[in-house]
């Protein structure tokens, strides 16, 4: 949503279409990616790093032949959403990860739980201390 209201070249019709088009991106990210990052390694390497966001820009630029009412007009509109995309995500994460370097679902907890390494201490042990 962020790279469509900054992007007038990426554009969707309804709610649906930009739920539907984020769930197509991430599952995408998610199995196609690290198949075609192990593909491009010379040219990741060779172009150090910068052929990353162009993969990007191409998995974007897949999702509107799938998904009915997303629009992307062009790979430069795809590369730079991709880059939003990217930027936004990386300050969503920095929020939701927690200091063993893993996301953590934010619940509300009775309990205060202490994290040393990997290691979970419950309150019982913490209070012996």
């Amino acid at each position: 949503m962020v790279a469509s209201s900054v992007i007038r070249g990426i554009r969707y019709d309804t709610v649906a279409a930009l739920i539907g088009a984020s769930l197509l991106l991430g599952i995408l990210n998610a199995f196609v990616r690290p198949f075609l990052l192990l593909l491009s390694v010379p040219l990741i390497l060779v172009t150090l790093g910068f052929f990353i966001l162009i993969l990007n820009a191409l998995l974007l630029l897949v999702v509107p032949s799938i998904v009915v009412g997303f629009h992307v007009d062009g790979f430069w509109n795809a590369f730079w959403g991709a880059i939003i995309i990217s930027i936004v995500s990386w300050i969503l994460s920095a929020f939701f990860r927690g200091s063993d370097g893993r996301v953590h679902v934010l619940t509300q907890h009775t309990q205060i739980r202490r994290v040393r390494g990997r290691i979970v201490e419950d309150d019982e042990r913490q209070q012996g201390e």
